[in-house]
């Protein structure tokens, strides 16, 4: 087990692999959208990239699968949103959370310090118009020429499609909780 302060000695040392960092849009009904973006966190982390994760649904405490995997590797994952909200009895929460988790996402993009960022369930809190689209695109294309920034979710809206270099749709063709009742599963979705 590497440790954080370990990959960043040894990831100063290394010369920019980067050429021209990407744009990368998850978004679509069906499922593997954070899946798709943690195996390219994996991949660049693998390859001596400096890579970290904002969520803007799960909770700070969240200790999903990714995050316990995040922690062993050193991966920083920063949680900053209310649970689930789509069922959130307190919106202005929701939206408040929402907008303190983006300014932090800003900060990091524009100081240059990761390769690699995700920025998971972005695409909800832009369709509730929790965070101005306009603010993300502007902030996306002042970003460092070699970073790469993953946004996933349900409903990207129009113009963030638009911006982006690479835009996967997921949808569900066959789902097994719709199709036969199977509830989430530890280590599957959890």
């Amino acid at each position: 087990m590497t440790s954080a302060s370990e990959r960043a000695a040894a990831t100063a040392k290394r010369r920019p692999r980067v050429r021209q960092g990407l744009v990368i849009v998850n978004t679509g009904e069906g499922k593997g959208k954070t899946t798709a973006a943690l195996g390219v966190m994996f991949r660049a982390w693998g390859r001596d990239f400096r890579t970290r994760m904002f969520q803007f649904i799960k909770t700070a405490g969240a200790r999903f699968g990714e995050h316990r995997a995040a922690e062993r590797i050193g991966i920083p994952i920063e949680a900053g949103g209310d649970g689930c909200t789509i069922r959130s009895k307190d919106t202005a929460q929701a939206a408040a959370l929402a907008a303190e988790q983006w300014e932090r996402c800003k900060e990091a993009i524009l100081s240059g310090q990761d390769d690699l960022i995700v920025l998971d369930e972005l695409a909800y809190v832009l369709h509730y118009g929790w965070v101005p689209t306009a603010d993300v695109i502007e902030t996306l294309r002042r970003r460092p020429e070699g970073m790469h920034v993953i946004v996933t979710g349900r409903y990207a809206p129009q113009e963030l499609i638009d911006f982006a270099d690479l835009v996967t749709d997921m949808r569900v063709i066959k789902h097994p909780y719709q199709d036969q009742g199977i509830k989430a599963q530890l280590g599957i979705e959890l």
